[in-house]
């Protein structure tokens, strides 16, 4: 089962169009996993803060609820709770299965929300030459009836959210996998394809159990529970189910289907570098072959801010800029603390409560100018009232989880 701090619940994190339905095909045959076509499900737990308009109206009043008034750290309690209830109950579905994976390309776009949610739970980076992404796009797109004019849309002013991935999203992961740490792990798509059972026996020890022979050779599976429930969704990769096993098909891929004006837009967009540091200097240098353009060692700096400037716009969210991988383990989960637990549910509380003070007089600073001096000195105040709580105060799951239930009334005593 999953628990609170994430053990038995892996990510599988990468910019669409990666390979991550190859990966997962290949993952969800191993008898002690669980795992489906992307869940995107921690995405709509994250938004519930930039609350779209509904037909019933209340839009300012729930931002104001969950920005305002709920503690962020309620909120947090409350999305781990529904997400254990979710993974969990998968889980239950599935006999034998013991550990849940989330393949979910877009988590790119709350990789701070996750870390805070499941902080020792595990994240694999499937890592795929950036020109073959580019490409599988297109492919894709084609295959569908769709265009892709990634000249038009990459300088285009307007949002697009294909770009996002192709430019934010990998950046996103490339900062957030940066480091060395005991809970990610990469997996490269190219060897994935030219050695699946060797690549999968490292990931399943990356997991905590061992290889099961023939999980790569998904073909054999087509008329299992598993498959079927993989393939009833109708999403991911429409080209999986034409092989039986991996095969290495689309390594070169982006050699034929890019133009060389695309190949030239893309590399400069993002720089020598990234390709280097992610294994692909020969790619690279491939690439600057066929345009005969050498790409700069640094990206599109201002190509790269205006599309995290607009995603950030269409969404509401806000990111840490070059957010690392976060994993250390909550103490406050499953330990006692020092002091006594009366004491320092009653400072948790009081935190709290100060701190929806402070989101109110924020709120009240926006709406008018009347009494900003004097509202900005109580909220000085309150803010350093609120510091030095927390200095004295541990902070973990349980606490948390007691402090609201004391703010509800379920927890005071009487």
């Amino acid at each position: 089962m999953v628990d609170s701090n994430g053990n038995n619940l892996a990510f599988l994190l990468c910019t669409p169009r990666s390979g991550s339905s190859l990966a997962t095909v290949m993952l969800q045959n191993h008898s002690k996993m669980f795992a489906t076509q992307e869940m995107w499900f921690l995405m709509s737990l994250y938004d519930l803060r930039s609350p779209q308009r509904r037909a019933y109206g209340g839009t300012g009043i729930l931002s104001q609820f969950y920005n305002g008034i709920l503690p962020q750290e309620t909120f947090e309690d409350a999305s781990r709770a529904f997400a254990l209830q979710a993974y969990n109950g998968l889980l239950q579905s599935s006999a034998g299965a013991e550990l849940v994976i989330d393949k979910s390309p877009r988590y790119y776009y709350l990789l701070e929300f996750l870390d805070a949610l499941f902080p020792q739970s595990k994240r694999i980076w499937l890592i795929r030459n950036p020109f073959a992404v580019l490409a599988s796009n297109k492919k894709v797109n084609k295959q569908r009836g769709a265009g892709f004019d990634l000249a038009g849309s990459l300088r285009h002013p307007d949002f697009d959210m294909k770009i996002a991935d192709l430019t934010v999203g990998l950046f996103r992961y490339y900062h957030y996998f940066a480091g060395d740490n005991p809970y990610a792990h990469r997996l490269h798509y190219e060897k994935l394809v030219a050695e699946p059972r060797t690549q999968l026996t490292e990931v399943c020890r990356f997991l905590g159990t061992a290889y099961e022979e023939g999980m790569e050779t998904y073909g054999n599976y087509m008329n299992s529970a598993k498959s079927d429930l993989y393939f009833s969704m109708g999403v991911g990769d429409p080209f999986v189910a034409n092989h039986k096993e991996p095969n290495q098909e689309s390594v070169h891929i982006w050699k034929d289907v890019l133009d060389k004006r695309e190949i030239e837009l893309y590399g400069r967009t993002l720089g020598a570098r990234i390709f280097r540091e992610l294994g692909y200097a020969g790619e690279l240098e491939e690439a600057e072959k066929l345009t005969g353009v050498r790409f700069e060692h640094e990206p599109d700096t201002e190509l790269i801010a205006l599309r995290t400037k607009q995603l950030a716009e269409a969404t509401g969210c806000r990111w840490e800029e070059g957010y690392t991988l976060k994993s250390a383990a909550d103490p406050g989960r499953g330990s006692a603390p020092a002091e006594t637990a009366e004491a320092s549910n009653g400072r948790h509380a009081e935190t709290l409560r100060l701190q929806m003070t402070a989101r109110a007089l924020e709120k009240r600073l926006e709406l008018g100018a009347m009494e900003q001096q004097r509202l900005k000195a109580q909220l000085d105040a309150t803010s350093r009232k609120i510091n030095r709580l927390k200095s004295l105060v541990p902070f973990g799951s349980r606490l948390s989880s007691l402090a609201s239930a004391y703010l509800t009334g379920g927890g005071g005593k009487k």
